[in-house]
This record gives structure tokens, C-alpha cells and sequence, in this order.
């Protein structure tokens, strides 16, 4: 069969997988093992819920409270390297209508607690699942709700056959870093050449075998 024939017959099948996962309303409903979220701090268990939700099914002020979340979370990493903070960029991103959502709620007051913003895409000829938030209010990190969530969003992938799972890390975020390191990500080939000198890593790992 002629490359050409391969190429287009590839382009075909990641058009329809992506179209696919782009339009699901429901990426929770197979993997009931997410719904819930337990840990215990103080002695007093913690039960939080998982929620998807797609950016038109977001209420403003939770996705305002998303940004505040990440300016606290992040922005001195981003002003202290040469990207700089841009909050009108991180607002344009989390109101994208492309933009999914895993919202972590905490039962007890109904109030959000940590949350990932992610988009299915073609990305260098790859079908992927890009991470572009992880962000978790201060109170409830370090209880692995974090590690719960990519785990969430890689059976995500998994199950809508995307190739990779692909998130961009700042290099002087050494936590952010170790962290997903820890979760099996590596640098992706597409991650710009050290002599480029960009203040991130673009990090992925396989969502395929």
C-alpha cells in the first residue's frame, strides 16, 4: 500500500478518534472506581467526589475560582522565569469551549478543591490527551488526590485509544516535576532542545499496551 494511502487512511482514524472523545458527555461513567476520593486527615476521613464536566457545563464563578487557584498555585513559578504570569491568557484558556474538567468537590461543603483542565488533540501527528491544569487548594495536598486525578485522566486516554497522555511543566517547578516523574512521564521528544533555553519541559507518557 502506498505511503500516501497510509498517511491518509492514519489522518482518517485519528480524525475519528478524536471526534469521538470530543464528543462524550460522560468520561466518568465506565470508570466508577473514580467517582470517590477517601483519605484521612486528623483523624477525621476526608470523602471527596470527581466530577467531569465540559467547559459550557461550568458555572463562571467555579471556573473563576479555578484561575485564582492556579494564580496561587503557580504564578510565582511563572513570574520568576521568562514566560512572566499572564492572567488574561490563563483566563482565555479555562473559558476555551474545547476546555474538559475533573472537579474534585469535597462532600462535607460542596466547595471545589482541586481540579484538572485537559483537551483531547492532535498533537505532532498524535492523538493525545493534554494536561493543561493539575491544581489542588493547599488544604488537601499532600493526600494523594493529585496522583488520583492523572490516574483518572489516563484511563481517560486508555479507553478512547489516545496515544499519549502530554503536560507541560515549568523547570523551576522541582515539585510539579518530581512529582509526574513519579508517575512514570518523561520528556517528550517534542520537548524543546536544551539549547533553546525555554523555561518548561513538555513531559508525556504512553497510553498504549
Amino acid at each position: 500500500m502506498p505511503s500516501e494511502t497510509v498517511s491518509r487512511n492514519q489522518a482518517t482514524v485519528q480524525q475519528k478518534c478524536l471526534q469521538v472523545a470530543n464528543r462524550r458527555t460522560q468520561l466518568l461513567q465506565d470508570l466508577p472506581q473514580f467517582a470517590t476520593y477517601r483519605y484521612v486527615q486528623d483523624g477525621t476521613e476526608k470523602e471527596l467526589t470527581i466530577q467531569f464536566k465540559r467547559r459550557e457545563e461550568m458555572p463562571q464563578a467555579t471556573v473563576q475560582w479555578a484561575f485564582k487557584l492556579a494564580e496561587r498555585n503557580v504564578g510565582p513559578q511563572y513570574r520568576t522565569c521568562s514566560l512572566g504570569w499572564q492572567p488574561k491568557i490563563k483566563q482565555k484558556d479555562l473559558n476555551k469551549p474545547w476546555a474538559r474538567y475533573l472537579l474534585a468537590v469535597d462532600r462535607a461543603t460542596g466547595k471545589p478543591v482541586g481540579y484538572t483542565m485537559f483537551r483531547f488533540d492532535l498533537d505532532y501527528g498524535r492523538c493525545v490527551l493534554y494536561c493543561y491544569e493539575l491544581q489542588i487548594s493547599a488544604d488537601y495536598q499532600g493526600h494523594g488526590l493529585g496522583a488520583f486525578i492523572m490516574q483518572a485522566l489516563e484511563q481517560i486516554a486508555r479507553g478512547l485509544s489516545l496515544e499519549r497522555l502530554v503536560l507541560t511543566v515549568l523547570k523551576n517547578n522541582e515539585g510539579g516535576m518530581r512529582f509526574y516523574r513519579r508517575l512514570g512521564y518523561e520528556i517528550d521528544e517534542t520537548s524543546p532542545d536544551k539549547l533553546e533555553d525555554a523555561p518548561y519541559e513538555i513531559l508525556s507518557k504512553s497510553m498504549l499496551g
